[in-house]
């Protein structure tokens, strides 16, 4: 029975995560450590938390000793950190919370690991360390190119200039220690369980309670989607297939600028929900600072080496998507409460 420590197996791709791998592989014990802040949310997990080879576990990855503990209390096999503080926004307002998540909790698992792994000068096998990290670390793009494994890393937020520090400490590990780890860099996601400060999500919520849905600047700012579901199917694969101490790249090659996005879900909920839901809830904000232009990822490297490619299109999945949160207006209504 393979153990994996899932940290942030509460939030939105965690969650999501969580619940891939205990369908897919029953006979696998998940241990999730989740400090279950703001967007951490136990609801997504009732499904299994009755089940006898998971268990969650209320903490925070900077607890250097609650984490020696789950090391020694536990065989575990892989460490998968989805652990982060992860909105802009709010790492433009207060950036230290994000520097101790992001980085000293990830270089405090990043210690035990090597310590309970250790073993004649190496590790023991079937030992590794999957670090959940994002294309944000890459900058912004022009109108053409695409991020490869192997573009400079360049963040402009505070946000992202943690998860990029974050990586760089991952890889030292592999550089200095030979430490078996990998690093994935995922384009933006969607789908169940998104906490609703997160684009889609929120316009979903808005919109559904006949209320503007705010597009920074002029809202041309280009991302590239995955579904939550093709990211959990690239994460069992780097575990599972990926060269120890390599990058890859996750995307979804679907670009959309922000208000392409905005008039899907209207025209979507417009259609099957609400016709008084217009495009005249389209509200136009003063853009943040350092909003990135545009990203775009070249997934090339995990479709050749890995066999990985997405199988829910965009428009299926942003179908699937809002059709998930019509159907579940209450657990959008309960987080909402909770994050206060």
């Amino acid at each position: 029975m393979n153990t994996y420590l899932i940290t942030g197996g509460a939030g939105f791709v965690g969650s999501n995560y969580v619940l891939y791998m205990m369908e897919k592989y029953p006979d696998v014990r998940v241990i999730n450590l989740d400090k279950l802040t703001y967007a951490g949310n136990l609801e997504n997990l009732r499904s299994i938390e009755k089940k006898e080879n998971y268990t969650f576990i209320k903490g925070d990855i900077c607890d250097k000793k609650l984490v020696r503990e789950l090391f020694s209390g536990y065989d575990i096999d892989y460490v998968v950190n989805f652990a982060a503080e992860s909105h802009v926004d709010r790492s433009i307002i207060d950036p230290e919370i994000f520097v101790k998540t992001n980085i000293l909790g990830t270089v405090t698992l990043l210690n035990e690991a090597k310590t309970s792994w250790g073993v004649n000068g190496g590790y023991k096998a079937g030992k590794k360390f999957l670090q959940i990290s994002t294309d944000e670390v890459y900058g912004s793009l022009g109108e053409t190119g695409l991020f490869t494994e192997k573009t400079p890393l360049d963040p402009n937020s505070p946000y992202s200039a943690s998860k990029a520090s974050a990586d760089m400490m991952v890889k030292a590990y592999w550089n200095t220690y030979r430490m078996p780890v990998n690093i994935t860099r995922c384009t933006n996601n969607y789908g169940p369980f998104q906490f609703p400060e997160k684009l889609i999500p929120l316009f979903i919520n808005n919109c559904m309670n006949m209320e503007k849905l705010p597009l920074y600047g002029d809202g041309l700012n280009i991302r590239d989607w995955l579904y939550v579901e093709d990211h959990c199917k690239a994460i069992d694969l780097v575990l599972k297939k990926g060269i120890p101490g390599e990058i890859y790249n996750v995307g979804g090659n679907n670009e959309r600028t922000n208000i392409q996005i905005a008039r899907e879900i209207i025209s979507y909920i417009n259609e099957k929900e609400d016709p008084s839901i217009t495009e005249e809830l389209i509200s136009f904000v003063q853009d943040r600072p350092g909003h990135d232009r545009r990203y775009g990822i070249d997934s090339g490297k995990i479709r050749e080496e890995l066999g990985w490619y997405p199988d829910t299109v965009f428009e299926e999945g942003i179908k699937k998507t809002i059709d998930w949160y019509l159907n579940n207006k209450d657990w959008m209504k309960n987080i909402w409460c909770r994050s206060g």
